[in-house]
């Protein structure tokens, strides 16, 4: 496929496999390097963040990061080769939000809404204990909780300090100075 057929992207990975960090930004460093040029191309990957645990107390501190590039796949596609790539990397789906050996969540496909307006309003607007206990049926695009997380946000301004919320019409700084200052405590850079 051509280049002028390809579809912006942004992925969020994290990992927080053990108390670890190295190990955990290993893994995410890892994941990364099987993005294949069929899979992602231009690939540009923000800095590495030490990032608490959401919600506390569920398991390590994370290792995340947020990457941009472009893709000829269709946006299921795309996600069912991150979640074969979690898969490879020891990947189990237990416990919503529960301590993970990888975690990679596509956040953006070139702007779109997916699959409406209406559905993604929904979980935008879904209060956090329903967030805990409900699970999507289908890919929502974008990610709806990118506004509400810090640990997402931070990273996705180092790569895509421009890119703005198809519904909400916000950068991810906006979104970021709209939340309370004490969510991106314990937020520091990894070296």
């Amino acid at each position: 496929m051509s280049k002028n057929n390809t579809k912006k992207i942004l992925i969020a990975i994290g990992s927080n496999l053990s108390n670890d960090l190295q190990e955990s930004y290993d893994l995410v460093s890892d994941a990364i390097k099987t993005f294949n040029s069929e899979t992602i191309k231009d690939i540009k990957i923000s800095k590495f963040y030490e990032t608490p645990a959401f919600p506390p107390g569920s398991g390590p501190n994370f290792i995340n990061c947020v990457i941009s590039g472009n893709t000829s796949l269709l946006p299921k596609e795309l996600l069912n080769q991150l979640h074969l790539i979690e898969e490879d990397f020891g990947r189990t789906r237990i416990k919503r939000w529960g301590q993970r050996t990888l975690d990679i969540d596509l956040i953006d496909f070139d702007n779109i809404i997916f699959p409406n307006n209406t559905y993604v309003n929904e979980w935008l607007n879904m209060p956090l204990d329903m967030q805990k206990v409900k699970i999507p049926e289908q890919l929502i695009l974008p990610h709806p909780r990118i506004q509400d997380r810090p640990f997402v946000l931070i990273p996705l301004i180092d790569v895509a300090p421009h890119w703005k919320h198809p519904l909400l019409n916000e950068t991810p700084q906006e979104m970021l100075n709209k939340l309370n200052p004490e969510l991106s405590i314990g937020i520091s850079q990894f070296a």
